[in-house]
């Protein structure tokens, strides 16, 4: 067997034979201890003067926002409160519009939703509708339909479209108004078809990078947040009604980049590593996090079990003695900076966040029998609404 094929078939094997321990009894061994080391190691490249996270660039600063909210919830704890605070305070409300790039917008968007859900704070919510509005603009009939990456017009992607997509099924899930939760699920479907139909989503369904001038799929690289951030829009978009099969549509996906992005271990990887500049070293802990999100609405043991593989071996591997988190989750942790330890509080927030769904519930036993007899079965939640 050539190694070009033992590259995509050996993980595939390795999540099948996964599988069964992951819903029988496999269960993360990262403790809040280490998420509580990695937050706090991320807050030391906190700059309060800015708001941000220094080694940071801007939308980097929108995804450690969303795992300070996150490893908030995770812990109990509002020890991180006042810097979700300070970052909201020091560019609310039209400065997370500051720049050109509409998929900026959704990072800053998604955060604040996230925050509202943490904390009540209608605030966040309203500052988050304000992007969500000023992103419809970049939508236009070029190739159909779809959002623009930049306000510059040049360029149709994947991201900013899964970001919209996202977006739009948290709004409708959240708006307290029948007729804004309508408009905000007629964009939802709207983005969603117009996606499903773009040619991004390749044959061996993974989702490219964009676009050509042509309309057609560009075959750009297949990134890990790419895979990512439409799974977790599909599991947002499943809470509506009538769109519970959504989870389903997200399936080939998940597992395709499983099966094709990771090593024999599991373990995730970016092609771009070792050296992946300030956007790729982002990209894995993205993934996770959604992958995490898909699961609590679609309790595939598979899933925890490549959670689980991933965020053990963070501290294992990627860990320096300061508690930074490096790029590669295998190993050695190499150089870090805010965003690489960003990324990995992703893995370990993925895992504790699922933890209490993979063993406990009435729901996973009657997951386990029914993945025992070759398929799933989905958790259904009514949607929230405020």
């Amino acid at each position: 067997m050539s190694q070009l094929i033992l590259k995509f078939v050996v993980p595939a094997l390795a999540l099948l034979l996964l599988a069964p321990r992951a819903g029988a009894a496999r269960r993360s061994s990262v403790s809040r201890h280490d998420l509580r080391l990695a937050v706090n190691r991320l807050q030391r490249w906190y700059n309060e003067d800015t708001g941000l996270w220094d080694s940071g660039g801007w939308w980097n600063a929108a995804n450690s926002l969303t795992v300070l909210v996150d490893s908030s919830r995770v812990l109990h704890t509002s020890r991180y409160l006042s810097a979700i605070t300070h970052t909201y305070s020091e560019y609310a409300p039209i400065q997370f519009l500051k720049n050109k790039f509409y998929d900026d917008e959704g990072w800053w968007g998604l955060a604040w939703v996230d925050a509202y859900d943490l904390t009540g704070d209608r605030n966040y919510l309203q500052t988050a509708a304000a992007i969500f509005s000023d992103m419809t603009t970049g939508w236009d009939d070029t190739c159909g339909g779809g959002l623009w990456w930049s306000k510059d017009r040049k360029y149709k992607n994947a991201i900013a479209n899964e970001l919209f997509l996202s977006l739009a099924a948290h709004f409708a899930n959240r708006a307290s108004d029948p007729a804004q939760r309508t408009a905000y699920a007629n964009w939802a479907t709207r983005e969603w078809t117009w996606f499903q139909n773009s040619g991004m989503i390749e044959s061996d369904q993974l989702v490219s990078d964009g676009l050509d001038p042509q309309c057609r799929d560009n075959h750009g690289k297949k990134w890990t947040y790419n895979q990512g951030v439409v799974l977790g829009a599909l599991a947002e978009l499943s809470r509506l009604p009538d769109q519970s099969g959504a989870v389903k549509l997200a399936e080939p996906i998940a597992d395709a980049a499983i099966a094709k992005l990771a090593d024999s271990n599991l373990i995730l990887h970016e092609t771009c590593e070792p050296e992946c500049g300030g956007d790729g070293t982002q990209f894995k802990g993205i993934f996770v996090r959604n992958l995490a999100l898909l699961y609590l609405r679609d309790p595939n043991p598979g899933y925890a079990g490549f959670i689980a593989a991933n965020a053990e071996s963070v501290p294992k591997n990627a860990q320096a003695p300061d508690h930074s988190l490096g790029l590669v989750w295998s190993g050695p942790p190499g150089a870090t900076t805010a965003v690489s330890q960003t990324s990995a509080i992703d893995a370990l927030v993925a895992a504790l966040s699922i933890r209490g769904k993979t063993i406990v519930s009435e729901g996973r036993k009657q997951a386990r029998q029914e993945t025992q007899k070759g398929s799933k079965v989905s958790l259904q939640k009514e949607p929230s609404g405020i």
